[in-house]
């Protein structure tokens, strides 16, 4: 591991933020544009409205123009203004500065203005920046130090959690250093991958799924060990015994997500196609640190690591106890509880009912920014799309006709050309609209233009822009939704069908899974709706969303069906799931708490989409961890008992053909813990 982190100890990943498919309109429209003189300049709004609401007189319009010379020693073109509204009670200044650098580069260009306009204050009046540059600029001070934070929260939130689920001083630094090693390295090699391969994604996203997934599987392996601990005096063997016993489940569920992960390689989004291999990357690294780190650590330390309750042989078990008489209930009236956890799901689900999807940019910070502050105040005294104009790129010698057929279209303000290519072959026009940019109205309108200029022949006219790019990634967000899902649940099937070696256990299991998760994401948008204030999911969250909860869910399905086929080999079928339960409801039920508040850390970062991901993600792991792994999948087994292992023959040795058979074995288990704990 040390070799491996001086390997990629240098990487860094490519700064990437765009929204649209590559073969998308927009795409090409900006793709045209860089042939034209000035490519990376763009204009910066200063808005300026009187504090008390009243018509700027011209003393400040003086004032403003005295603003000119601040701007111009940032300015790669003299700025120009002040431009009175109709209204009379705003103002804008337009200053032109070079963004072709980094995004940070940028974001220190708009500081920098921010600072010398504040000090050079006009009384009465409030100065804000806006437009494209200073969207960008507030997006990176955003996002200033928030990985940092991420990674704090994440690293206190699973200390807290692994405290309280070992209940020791010791134990808990053991998973968490572990973890974190595997999270550091997978920064490193996802950012060297992302740089070979031009990736874009969120690295938070990896953090949280590197610490979840790691934790989840040191959870899992650590429980069994423990097991092993209370049957055998030498620590090494019950350790081997474990790690044997676990890694099965432990693979089966790393490769049900990563499977999951790598369909993300056919999204047309780029974030959500570089998301897809990065994560990958980190999960199998928290894979290899949990199976080959871990345990040697565990083996140096000995039993005594789980100071002051330290399992040892004849202490009898008296754990599982609570998750045994819950199973055991549920296997007595198995239709009675999937019809009462059937309704909550269903519940939950309703929350689907008025949902929409897609965000402007105003509303994807959870703070507001003065960007988006500065927009809506243009928004009310100027024609919104001065802050966000339509750029049209068509051939020069079609540009009349094409400026004709842009004025049959509703809701344009004007539309006027602002320059010709290096070789004058190409003409940019830049459209304003009266409509709020990505409002219903000027997404229908981006549709009219194209059709439009689309019509005039010869032209081969593009319509771009920002409010052109959100159509875009509106449409491919859908098209990878309904490309990907199907996917991800074909991948989820096949790993079941190896594990379980059953057609029928991988179709009722991934049907529970799938009504999970529906059930999660309604809750999870109407939550955002009533108590956020965010009427609309962003474009991500409904395929991030939907793969995290079917890939994550079928972990905890692994773990518990894989122990139940074990345990049925010796009590049956329906008995073997109580076992189960009673083994593996605890871990089960703390790795799914840990994952869950791990995902919520994802809400301390500013972006609307990640709070959105991690509260549904959230919802949907405790609703799986506490309905759907402790009553929906043990009532399918008791409804359908044997047959759950069809074609394969079932593992028992001696069958137990009735609920009242398996609850009658699970009580003269616990009548046998009792007599073992008796003093």
């Amino acid at each position: 591991m040390t070799t491996l982190f001086g390997l990629f100890g240098s990487a860094k990943a490519p700064e990437g933020t765009a929204q649209a498919p590559a073969s998308s309109e927009s795409a090409k429209t900006a793709a045209l544009m860089k042939e034209f003189p000035n490519a990376d300049r763009q204009s910066v709004l200063v808005v300026a409205s009187r504090d008390d609401g009243e018509n700027l007189s011209d003393r400040d319009l003086a004032a403003l123009t005295e603003l000119l010379p601040v701007l111009d020693e940032h300015a790669d073109a003299a700025p120009s203004g002040p431009l009175v509204s109709e209204d009379g009670e705003a103002a804008l200044l337009v200053a032109p500065i070079r963004v072709g650098g980094s995004s940070t580069e940028a974001a220190e260009v708009i500081g920098d203005i921010r600072a010398d306009l504040a000090d050079s204050p006009v009384d009465g009046l409030t100065l804000q920046l806006t437009g494209g540059p200073a969207f960008g600029a507030d997006v990176v001070s955003a996002f200033a130090g928030a990985d940092l934070t991420l990674l704090l929260v994440t690293i206190l939130i699973v200390a807290i959690l692994l405290i309280v689920t070992y209940r020791s001083p010791v134990l808990w630094l053991i998973p968490l250093v572990v973890v974190a090693l595997a999270d550091g390295l997978a920064g490193r090699m996802t950012a060297a991958a992302g740089a070979a391969w031009d990736l874009q994604f969120d690295s938070g996203i990896i953090s949280v799924l590197v610490f979840g997934a790691g934790t989840n599987y040191a959870l899992l392996l650590i429980s069994r060990y423990r097991e092993e601990l209370l049957q055998t005096d030498d620590h090494r063997r019950a350790l081997s015994s474990a790690w044997r016993q676990t890694v099965p489940a432990i693979v089966a569920s790393n490769v049900t997500v990563v499977l999951a992960l790598l369909t993300l390689v056919l999204a047309v989004i780029p974030g959500t196609h570089g998301l897809g291999i990065s994560s990958a990357i980190g999960l199998l690294i928290a894979l290899g640190a949990v199976l080959f780190l871990l345990p040697p650590l565990l083996a140096v330390c000995g039993r005594g690591v789980f100071w002051p309750f330290v399992p040892r042989p004849g202490q009898g078990r008296t754990q599982g106890r609570g998750w045994r008489a819950v199973a055991t209930r549920v296997v007595r009236r198995p239709g009675l509880s999937l019809l009462a956890a059937g309704a909550l799901l269903a519940v939950m689900a309703a929350g689907l009912i008025g949902t929409s999807v897609g965000l402007d940019q105003v509303q994807k910070f959870r703070v507001q920014s003065e960007s988006a502050t500065g927009l809506q105040v243009l928004a009310e005294h100027f024609p919104p799309g001065d802050a966000q104009p339509v750029f049209v790129v068509t051939r020069t010698a079609e540009t009349d006709a094409v400026l004709s057929a842009l004025e049959g279209v509703e809701g344009i303000v004007r539309a006027h050309p602002v320059g010709t290519s290096v070789d004058d072959s190409l003409t940019q026009i830049m459209v304003t609209s009266e409509f709020l940019p990505s409002s219903s109205e000027s997404l229908d309108q981006i549709t009219e233009l194209r059709d439009a200029v689309h019509q005039v022949r010869g032209a081969d006219a593009v319509v771009g822009g920002a409010v052109a790019t959100d159509l875009d990634a509106r449409a491919g967000n859908q098209q990878d939704l309904f490309l990907i899902a199907p996917l991800v649940l074909a991948a989820s099937f096949i790993v079941l069908l190896v594990l379980l070696r059953s057609i029928v256990a991988p179709v009722l299991l991934l049907l529970v899974n799938l009504a999970s998760a529906v059930a999660a994401i309604g809750a999870g948008a109407w939550l955002s709706r009533v108590l956020l204030g965010q009427h609309a999911l962003d474009l991500q969250v409904p395929l991030l969303a939907f793969l995290f909860l079917v890939a994550l869910g079928i972990d905890y399905t692994i773990f518990l069906v894989h122990r139940a086929r074990a345990e049925a080999a010796e009590h049956g079928t329906k008995a073997g799931m109580v076992e189960a339960i009673a083994h593996t409801g605890g871990v089960i039920t703390s790795a799914g708490i840990v994952l869950a508040a791990v995902f919520a850390a994802l809400g301390v970062l500013p972006l609307v989409t990640l709070g959105q991901l991690g509260l549904i993600v959230g919802i949907g792991v405790i609703v799986d961890t506490l309905v759907v792994r402790t009553v929906v999948v043990p009532a399918v087994f008791a409804l359908i008992g044997d047959r759950f292992w069809w074609p394969g023959r079932p593992p028992a040795s001696r069958r137990v053909t009735s609920p009242e058979e398996a609850a009658s074995e699970a009580g003269r288990r616990e009548s046998r813990d009792r007599v073992m704990t008796a003093p």
